[in-house]
């Protein structure tokens, strides 16, 4: 079960970190709040997921995700550069990511 709650907390880590783009330095209300309660979710799922998995890999992982995720969505909803080393790099996270799963 920790790993389902490691992986939502990296979802969520995925919306707010997109979402600081669009709260404008939190002068829009809607986007701030919505990434606010996803940052506080996100440290909270990580938290519980910490009770059974090592600090170490856990967060390794948690941010791993949210640096995959919001690294493809930049280049999906903000036009950013998908070059090849770019996607060899996120090739290279996910490789970690996977690494860190298989030998917990």
């Amino acid at each position: 079960m920790a790993w389902v709650y490691l992986a939502a907390a990296g979802l969520l880590e995925i919306i707010w970190a997109i979402g600081l783009k669009y709260t404008e330095g939190f002068t829009r209300l809607t986007p701030s709040v919505i990434t606010i309660v996803a940052m506080v979710a996100s440290v909270a799922l990580l938290g519980i997921a910490l009770r059974d998995l090592s600090a170490g890999t856990g967060y390794a992982v948690w941010t791993g995700i949210g640096t995959v995720g919001t690294a493809i969505l930049g280049m999906i909803i903000f036009n950013e550069p998908a070059t090849a080393l770019r996607l060899a790099s996120i090739g290279l996270i996910v490789a970690g990511i996977v690494g860190l799963k298989l030998i917990s």
